[in-house]
């Protein structure tokens, strides 16, 4: 691998450096988008348990923020409810529509530079096939009529052949690695939407606020 590291030339270090980078990216993404990091499937009946009756208090919602992204969702509605005993539904919605955003833009985080690389590398790879084929123009004009240095040919097709492979390495996991969190992502969006939906109505019936 050293060797075809060294043959493919200096265009290989951006697009080694993007294969790091994008192989962080995965892995961070793939531990904070878990279902239990984002919306643990009973987090929801147990919230709506708990306040069946009341409200919690200050402490059990600040432990329920900590729990995950739904957990901090339904904390900042209840938070609201806390804020303003008589809330009309219409303000609470849009508390629940901010920490949505806010949730969103947790969820989404570095998830741009995943995609931005699974677009560069292959331009990365485009670059280096060009600085290649520069090298083999260069050698084949300086050489020769008796044919040409096979040396310098050989070491630019190498430096044009392994650049694009390498593109590609880097950009088709990329690129597969972005779709699937971008889907991952839409799901627990949707979770969270109808999550917030039910907690609207349930907060409103106990009596701390009513209908707008």
């Amino acid at each position: 691998m050293l060797s075809i590291l060294i043959a493919a030339g200096w265009p290989v270090v951006p697009l080694l450096l993007c294969s790091v980078i994008a192989l962080a990216l995965i892995i961070e993404r793939h531990l904070s988008l878990r279902e239990s990091r984002v919306a643990p499937p009973k987090l929801l009946e147990e919230v709506m348990s708990v306040t069946r009756s009341s409200l919690p208090n200050a402490d059990t919602v600040n432990k329920l923020a900590e729990n995950s992204v739904l957990g901090q969702l339904l904390a900042q509605g209840i938070r609201a409810a806390q804020a303003e005993p008589r809330i009309q539904e219409v303000a609470l919605r849009n508390a629940f529509e901010g920490a949505g955003r806010e949730a969103i833009h947790r969820l989404e985080r570095n998830l741009s530079a995943l995609g931005t690389i699974a677009s560069a590398a292959p331009l990365l790879g485009l670059l280096g096939t060009v600085i290649g084929m520069i090298e083999i123009f260069a050698a084949t004009g300086g050489a020769s009529s008796a044919g040409g240095n096979p040396a310098e040919l050989a070491h630019g097709i190498s430096v044009a052949l392994y650049n694009t492979a390498f593109g590609l390495i880097v950009a088709i996991p990329s690129l597969i690695a972005y779709r699937h969190f971008r889907t991952r992502i839409e799901e627990h969006i949707l979770t969270l939407e109808q999550a917030a939906d039910r907690m609207v109505p349930h907060i409103l019936r106990l009596g701390h606020g009513r209908r707008g």
